[in-house]
């Protein structure tokens, strides 16, 4: 038996048993399958060996709702798909197969699996109907509309599964995921709480450390992760709850920690490559710049996300290497636009590059699209405001920013990107509070706005005293010779200052421009869905 390893999932029979046994000793990666608990079918081999093998172990992972090892949900792949050969019309075994096609796709960046993964969805609903007790393929129809970020249709499969089936945990983590993409706390917070009295244990206390972490409830996100790491015991498991902690100490300035938690992550789990993102992210703030840019480089040969193309982007332009930031932002078109073939909005990640380092009213577009879409997350909210902003549309944009930051989510981009707007309009104690937030949140929350969040604040210098009454500068007296010279509040910061309040080289157009005076659009857009 061969003892090379495997990276991509094998395909179709008949070289599939031949690549699944050598991925078997291949690099691992961390991934929940998310359908409900599996019927297991048993392929007529003879007495195995009392540890159970790798199916064993992935449908293990798969019933108690935990993580699954890369190698051992390619066990399961191949497992399924012998299986189904002979027996075709087995509607739980390609439910099954189904979901963890999603599952492959998002774990390896690999979005071509997401058709084959429809395909047999389909197929298991046209042996057994979904109103027949097929509720597994429609969690995994759930899985792969967010996997795709399509949350309004993974919401709809969600939901009807809950309607049908209230008791089935299965079904709260794609609600929750959709939930989130749509931006509805409310409704996310009680999946998390009903999805918590069903599964107890590390499934539930991971999510509730995520549903802290996005209220922007630091101590109680870290405590509850803190607990999901030491109850975790199996590896892929375990470098999940690490990987966690790590976001979680980054997230706080705190970059040596987070370094820490993502070399446990991958000691614990070598295929984990989401955690190599995280420490390139933590060793950028501890100014490692060579092993930021080799663990950057690692991570997008073996997770090719945009997102990772877009951080390192920034990080070398940050160092002045323009070419090989233009490298890395074609390479993010690259992807963008094989995602959509594949059938996955990547809207969010391309218009937060065309904000920067592109084309801001093609930003505004897409962002607009995905409001539109009702993918109302803190994280949209943000991308158009900023958008808006460095279109020219300030005031329009900064109800979008107020929202973003109004979640709770402790995000210094967020607070960065809201100072920055307010300083546009001249309202210079809020943004002092949040460009102070900004950097107090994260020092070093990114290689090219974190500087200049620090030049925004000390252009603005510190607060008059006398509280309040003196937050804002007292507006120039009228010169006599001119009496019908009008005059602005003059800014604390010298004007030649306000350029550098955007991360991008492409100068803002809001300087250019009056910000427009009514906001019917964000009016509406506020709005609940």
């Amino acid at each position: 038996m061969p003892a090379e390893g495997a990276t991509a999932v094998p395909p179709p029979p008949p070289t599939l048993r031949t690549t699944l046994r050598r991925a078997a000793f291949g690099a691992v990666a961390a991934g929940v399958l998310l359908a409900g608990a599996l019927v297991a079918v048993e392929d007529g081999e003879g007495d195995g060996p009392k540890e159970p093998g790798p199916v064993e172990r992935a449908e293990a992972a798969t019933t108690a709702g935990s993580p699954a090892s890369l190698s051992d949900l390619t066990a399961l792949i191949g497992d399924r798909q012998k299986w189904v050969e002979s027996h075709p019309k087995d509607a739980p075994s390609l439910a099954t197969l189904g979901t963890a096609y999603v599952e492959w796709a998002r774990r390896s960046a690999d979005t071509t699996y997401y058709a084959r993964a429809e395909e047999t969805l389909k197929r298991s609903l046209a042996a057994r109907a979904g109103e027949r007790g097929n509720g597994e393929a429609w969690v995994g129809l759930a899985a792969l509309a967010n996997a795709r970020h399509d949350f309004l249709a993974a919401k709809r499969w969600g939901e009807t599964v809950k309607r049908q089936q209230p008791k089935a945990w299965s079904v709260y983590p794609v609600l929750i995921d959709a939930y989130t993409g749509l931006g509805d706390q409310k409704a996310a917070t009680a999946a998390t709480e009903k999805f918590g009295e069903l599964r107890k244990g590390v499934p539930a206390l991971a999510r509730t450390a995520e549903l802290y972490r996005g209220q922007g409830w630091r101590e109680d996100a870290l405590a509850t992760a803190r607990e999901a790491a030491d109850r975790a015991t199996q590896p892929a498991e375990k470098a999940e709850a690490l990987h966690r902690l790590g976001e979680l100490a980054w997230e706080r300035g705190e970059p040596e920690e987070a370094v820490a938690q993502f070399d446990a992550a991958l000691r614990t789990d070598a295929g984990h490559h989401a955690s190599l993102a995280g420490r390139a992210r933590a060793l950028v703030a501890l100014e490692r710049t060579d092993e930021a840019l080799a663990a950057y480089q690692s991570a997008l040969e073996k997770l090719p996300r945009p997102e990772y193309a877009l951080e390192l982007g920034e990080l070398y332009e940050s160092l002045g290497l323009d070419g090989d930031a233009r490298t890395q932002y074609a390479a993010l078109r690259e992807m963008v636009a094989g995602a959509k073939k594949a059938g996955v909005d990547e809207s969010l990640v391309l218009a937060r590059f065309e904000a920067d380092h592109g084309d801001p009213d093609a930003a505004v577009e897409l962002l607009r699209g995905q409001w539109a879409k009702q993918h109302r997350s803190a994280a949209v909210a943000d991308a158009l405001g900023w958008a808006l902003h460095r279109a020219g549309e300030s005031e329009e944009g900064l109800e979008y920013a107020e929202r973003a930051v109004g979640t709770g989510v402790r995000n210094a981009s967020y607070a960065y990107h809201l100072g920055v707007i307010q300083r546009e309009l001249e309202d210079y104690g809020p943004a002092r509070r949040n460009l102070e937030q900004a950097v107090r949140t994260n020092p070093a929350f990114s290689p090219l706005a974190a500087p200049l969040a620090r030049e925004a604040l000390d252009a603005l210098g510190e607060p008059p005293p006398g509280g309040p009454g003196d937050l804002q500068p007292p507006p120039a007296p009228e010169p006599k010779p001119e009496p019908r010279r009008e005059t602005r509040p003059e800014a604390p910061a010298p004007s030649n200052a306000a350029p550098s309040t955007s991360p991008s080289p492409a100068p803002s157009k809001a300087a250019a421009s009056s910000p427009a005076a009514g906001k019917p659009e964000a009016a509406e857009a506020s709005k609940s869905p």
